[in-house]
């Protein structure tokens, strides 16, 4: 067997493999006696039939699986070898496949292409700028909150007279045309200077106005049409009251505490307001930890020269995922896999280097913590923790193990980027939500 390296460039190459009959007709020979020991042919005892018969019929499905086998094994064992990293998988050129005449023919050629990187070198000093934000949660966003878990646990009316925050539920009619519809306006939803004509409103009353002007946002969704329709909602239209809902905001009470965060958990009006503001802290704050450890990924990334072999991996991305994806598809998507490959690229040499691992105890720790947030409403607690084990080995063991790994890779990259905020210049930045959205829009 011969097996030989023809690099193309920095990150492409050919792999060749030359097989001689000595290479593959042991395995062949053997496996055929193996099948004669077990065929079943018509007019010979079971495992009686002639090698020769036993070969003519199935020699040749045999050899072409043995010299599969070959070159599987064979190719795999090559490249463990080398000292670059193998990207994706390698792609038989099979142009010629079509000519193998596996009857007669005593030698094969094979070839594959292969995409690689070597040579990839890390620097993490204090040269290296990133910033690592935070989010301070203000009052008003707090406030804000609690209306609307008290609004959420109030109690509906039906006052006589329409103010500000009410539904108003009623037919809609179109002045100039055939369009008719029953629905509930939010008013909160209609402009400002559209607002005062629906308050004090009462059940029976007509007003005129304009959908396209009068509010302000979600036209086709507030209305309930389909978007193709929003062009009917402009002009003048007429709107009768059939009735008037509101929503009175529930009171801080024991009973109101004890619905949201269960009995005992909440026991003062204080105490309410510091978990509610501990539960956005803490939402708020592990959605910005997600945008500051992508900007520093993207900062490693930038910093680090790393060659992909792009019109590589977009072939094996369209052939690996073949029927599912076309070439427009790889092509759009391609940086975003692109990216992500970098960062593991940069993830495991940061962590080969620091001999960084994720143990078993840590995936399991990671696993709990997965559980208890997605229970986190659920007001199990006790039950939960007492359940803890069997939830977790559930979990780990589901999808064909491929939970587990996927866990572990997210372990080793949470140690992996704590690594590199210890060894950068990291700025801590704390942000208001407003900034926070700001930031996210841009």
């Amino acid at each position: 067997m011969e097996i030989t390296l023809d690099k193309h460039s920095a990150n492409q190459a050919s792999v060749k493999i030359k097989l001689n009959e000595a290479d593959y007709q042991p395995k062949v020979d053997a496996k055929v006696k193996e099948y004669a020991r077990k065929a079943n042919i018509k007019g010979f005892r079971p495992g009686k039939a002639p090698v020769a018969m036993v070969k003519k019929l199935y020699g040749t499905s045999v050899l072409v699986d043995e010299i599969n086998s070959i070159l599987s094994t064979s190719l795999n064992d090559y490249l463990k070898a080398q000292t670059f990293r193998i990207l994706g998988d390698p792609l038989p050129v099979i142009e010629d496949a079509d000519k193998i005449d596996w009857k007669n023919q005593k030698e094969f050629d094979f070839e594959y292409k292969i995409g690689f990187v070597e040579d990839v070198k890390i620097s993490l000093d204090k040269n290296i700028n990133a910033t690592n934000y935070s989010v301070e949660v203000d009052k008003k966003t707090i406030n804000d909150a609690v209306e609307n878990i008290r609004s959420q646990y109030g109690k509906m009316t039906n006052p006589e007279e329409s103010q500000e925050g009410d539904f108003l539920y009623g037919d809609i009619k179109a002045v100039d045309g055939d369009f008719e519809k029953t629905f509930s306006l939010p008013l909160s939803k209609v402009d400002g200077r559209s607002l005062k004509k629906f308050l004090g409103l009462k059940k029976g009353d007509i007003i005129e106005f304009d959908p396209s002007k009068a509010i302000k946002e979600d036209l086709a969704e507030t209305v309930g049409v389909e978007d193709s329709e929003v062009e009917k909602l402009s002009g003048k239209f007429t709107f009768v009251v059939q009735n008037i809902n509101r929503t009175e905001l529930a009171e801080l009470n024991q009973e109101f505490f004890d619905k949201v965060f269960g009995p005992g958990q909440v026991e003062s009006e204080e105490a309410f307001l510091e978990k509610v503001n501990s539960i956005m802290s803490e939402n708020y704050n592990k959605e910005i930890k997600v945008y500051s450890d992508e900007k520093i990924k993207e900062t490693l990334i930038a910093n680090t020269k790393i060659d992909l072999p792009e019109a590589f991996l977009k072939e094996w991305l369209f052939k690996a995922n073949e029927g599912k994806v076309t070439q427009e598809q790889v092509d759009k998507e391609y940086p975003i896999y692109a990216k992500q490959l970098a960062w593991t690229i940069i993830s495991n040499e940061i962590a080969q280097n620091n001999e960084i691992k994720a143990e078993h105890e840590d995936v399991i720790e990671k696993t709990k913590e997965m559980v208890r947030e997605q229970f986190a409403s659920s007001g199990m607690g006790a039950q939960l923790e007492d359940s803890m084990d069997m939830f977790v080995d559930n979990y780990l063991q589901g999808n064909e193990g491929q939970n587990y790994m996927q866990m572990m890779t997210s372990v080793q990259n949470e140690k992996v980027l704590g690594y590199v905020k210890e060894n950068i210049d990291l700025t801590e930045e704390v942000l208001s939500i407003e900034k926070f959205k700001e930031l996210l829009e841009n």
